[in-house]
């Protein structure tokens, strides 16, 4: 595996080796970035890996949700992510008091992460698929500033798969009404 910041203007690509498991890898060319695994297909609990280290995501409440950050195995929380459904995005709360913003198109198909200073760190093109999900990547050279680049990566792609879960929730609840 190589660290994320080598990837740094690269086009990376996020994958669903297979279409039964909720397990994603981020790839660049032929190497192996990164790993994102949920514990079990209607969970929220999923564990992030890079060679940079190791950390789990939990979306937690019910009208107001969040997400938490957490090192794995701690219990203390690094940063939370806050969703605010009528933006299209939301917003990301570090500890240390800094904050990013997160925004996506209509159809959900673009996701971009901006820091405090509106400068543009990451950004997803053609999120999509039927069974297994996947999306191009790009990190912005700005980003190689963050210590915390691995595991805010992640967060975004968990997002994505999370956005992506709502979405077909909304959906079937729909047809059956």
């Amino acid at each position: 595996m190589e660290k994320i910041s080598s990837a740094i203007q690269k086009e990376l690509v996020w994958t669903q080796p297979n279409a039964f498991k909720e397990e994603y890898e981020l790839r660049s060319d032929d190497e192996q970035l990164a790993t994102l695994k949920f514990r079990n297909a209607w969970g929220t609990l999923a564990t992030a890996e890079t060679i940079n280290g190791c950390w789990t995501f939990k979306r937690v409440g019910f009208f107001s949700t969040r997400v938490t950050v957490r090192l794995c195995q701690a219990e203390t929380e690094i940063a939370s992510f806050r969703n605010n459904t009528w933006s299209g995005g939301g917003t990301l709360e570090l500890a240390d008091g800094r904050s990013f913003r997160i925004s996506t198109n209509f159809w959900q198909t673009r996701l971009e992460l901006i820091g405090d200073r509106d400068e543009l760190i990451l950004s997803y093109t053609d999120i999509g698929g039927f069974f297994r999900r996947s999306a191009y990547m790009v990190i912005e050279p700005q980003a190689a500033l963050l210590p915390e680049l691995p595991w805010i990566v992640m967060l975004s792609w968990y997002l994505v798969v999370m956005m992506y879960r709502d979405s077909a929730a909304a959906a079937s609840v729909m047809t059956a009404g």
